[in-house]
């Protein structure tokens, strides 16, 4: 296919983890035109020979029309926030400024550039008293960074751009600078040093790997969808559940591992018990089928591997 007749894809937070395994894919597939942005410079290697990368702070709606208004995105997967749910709890106009306003700047955008919006949100928009959820599900959250990304759908769906939302669960997985840990990174350093460790056995999720959820972004993109998907792992576990899974798979000492509860760790912000999702819709509207969470394990671990080698 001539270039110049490719879709463009617009992705921000390009740099962090799911926007790298969307950088991946993109390039993989070469089906469509990508145009990676984030917050100053690209942070992937040299081999990815990625061009056309763009410097944009979403914060600054000029900046956002310039940018679009230079590339003109048929597609927009927007993968940039605040995340750290305690330091949205401390920070709330900066959690406010990133997770709404911007939200706010890029619609607009998409609106002007008839660009179809898929957004990123979260199961921490449900108070997790009846998890797992399915879409239509009545969100309540317990946290403002769960508030944020809640009023980031309203706007959303009060908008008349084409959008889908795609609502996901503790994602996990290997980015190209090593930059951010999760549960199986952390109990797997933790067990090789012989550290004993806590973890909570009365919160539920459905762990997700970033490259399954960068395939459902794409399945979006390709069926043409609109609506809410629930895009996340399969595996409904408690993070004590994963860190026994993780030691079995690494064939790690498991006695190091001890159980506790929620209460035994004081955290700024209040996070839901049970969520976790179900995840048929995207199961059939999308082809999505994520892996297991051994499975996601392995994966991983091979990825671990290149990385030190």
């Amino acid at each position: 296919m001539n270039k110049l007749h490719k879709a463009k894809i617009l992705i921000t937070g390009a740099n962090g983890l799911l926007g790298q395994k969307l950088v991946q894919l993109i390039l993989q597939e070469g089906e469509y035109e990508l145009l990676p942005s984030g917050l100053g410079d690209s942070r992937f290697p040299e081999d990815w020979q990625v061009e056309n990368w763009i410097s944009m702070d979403i914060r600054d709606p000029q900046q956002v029309q310039n940018v679009f208004d230079q590339f003109q995105p048929d597609y927009l997967i927007h993968t940039a926030a605040m995340t750290n749910v305690d330091q949205c709890e401390q920070e709330l106009e900066a959690c406010k400024d990133l997770n709404i306003n911007a939200v706010h700047h890029l619609v607009s955008a998409c609106e002007k550039h008839h660009t179809h919006m898929i957004h990123l949100s979260t199961d921490f928009i449900f108070d997790g008293e009846a998890g797992p959820y399915d879409e239509e599900a009545a969100p309540n959250p317990v946290n403002f960074y769960g508030w944020t990304k809640l009023e980031a759908e309203r706007i959303i769906e009060r908008s008349n751009i084409k959008s889908a939302i795609v609502r996901t669960v503790l994602v996990y997985g290997v980015a190209n600078d090593m930059s951010r840990s999760n549960i199986i990174l952390w109990v797997k350093e933790s067990l090789e040093q012989g550290k004993k460790i806590q973890v909570v056995n009365d919160q539920v999720r459905t762990p997700t790997l970033a490259e399954d959820l960068a395939k459902g972004c794409l399945q979006i993109i390709k069926k043409n969808a609109v609506g809410k998907f629930n895009i996340s792992g399969k595996d409904l576990l408690t993070p004590y559940d994963m860190a026994i899974a993780t030691a079995e798979y690494f064939d790690l000492d498991k006695s190091l591992i001890s159980e506790t509860d929620s209460q035994h760790f004081k955290q700024i912000a209040q996070r839901p018990m049970r969520t976790g999702f179900i995840i048929n819709k995207a199961f059939q509207e999308l082809d999505y089928r994520p892996k297991s969470f051994m499975d996601g394990i392995g994966i991983l671990s091979k990825q671990l591997k290149l990385a030190d080698s």
